[in-house]
């Protein structure tokens, strides 16, 4: 029973260890944004003097006219729910095709989306560029340095984990429930809305806040498609105006991106339950 109990005791302490070192980088960002840039520079892991710092660094982010914090909010929070809805109902609609169509083609075209879940970004981003730019001058529909370019291709990039989330939740789903639907007059568009899109719904909110904090926080798509200095610009793209080539305001650029970070942890801490369980019944079903 000791000896269990010591265990238990060196668990707890190395997994302490692990969360400090995970939130190290956090706890950082929140201590820097309330400091002046001559104090990150000369004691960057010392606590602040003053935490009445913060406050002021926050104006000056939102009232800088380099930045402009609301448009790039908003243009942040459109990019993430438009790609976030199509998400949901493109993959929620694959996934139900492919788990219910038990042919050689749906098992291959599933194994296409696993495997496109291993394959880096970097590897594919040049020839994503080649082919965005080939598709606007031979139709005329401007796919760079446009939502609609930047939403299509996370709706590329996050539909492989989402239908492999997915997938695995609808086939727990029993067959008997669409079948009574057909019987009674439904269509497959109307089986899928009215029966199987709202039994997806814990797998759903998992696949949809992991790919919000990832939509939300990606920095390199959205710096290649809608370009540093474009009109359109994200929360952390945003954040690289303030560093120039002889300056870097680090207050200004700490602040910034501890602003970025508020909505998404929030959004995380009241879903997290939904986000393990959507986890579990996906993977036990």
């Amino acid at each position: 029973m000791k000896a269990q109990k010591h265990r238990t005791w060196i668990a707890e302490i190395i997994a302490l260890i692990l969360a400090l070192f995970v939130l190290s980088p956090f706890l950082l960002v929140v201590l820097n944004s309330a400091k002046t840039s001559a104090d990150i520079v000369i004691s960057p892991i010392s606590l602040p003097t003053n935490w009445g710092q913060m406050i002021t660094n926050i104006k000056n982010v939102v009232n800088n006219q380099s930045f402009v914090y609301w448009n790039s909010f908003f243009s942040s929070l459109l990019i993430t729910v438009v790609s976030l809805a199509l998400l949901a109902v493109c993959s929620g609609m694959a996934a139900w095709v492919l788990a219910r169509n038990k042919t050689k083609w749906s098992n291959f075209i599933f194994m296409l989306f696993v495997s496109a879940m291993v394959i880096p970004f970097q590897v594919v981003m040049l020839p994503l560029l080649s082919t965005f730019r080939s598709v606007s001058d031979f139709t005329g529909i401007q796919m760079l340095q446009s939502y609609k370019g930047i939403v299509f291709a996370y709706l590329g990039f996050g539909g492989s984990m989402s239908v492999f989330i997915l997938h695995g939740f609808v086939k727990g789903v029993p067959y008997e429930l669409e079948e009574a639907a057909w019987i009674d007059g439904c269509s497959p568009e109307g089986t899928f809305f009215r029966i199987i899109f709202p039994l997806l719904k814990p797998s759903q909110v998992t696949v949809l806040i992991l790919n919000g904090i990832w939509i939300w926080n990606d920095y390199l798509l959205p710096s290649l498609m809608l370009g540093l200095n474009g009109k359109i610009k994200t929360l952390p793209v945003a954040v690289s105006s303030f560093v120039g080539s002889y300056v870097k305001q680090w207050d200004l650029i700490l602040t910034a991106a501890f602003l970025a970070m508020i909505p998404i942890i929030i959004l995380f801490l009241f879903a997290q339950k939904q986000i393990m369980q959507g986890m579990v019944d996906g993977a036990i079903k």
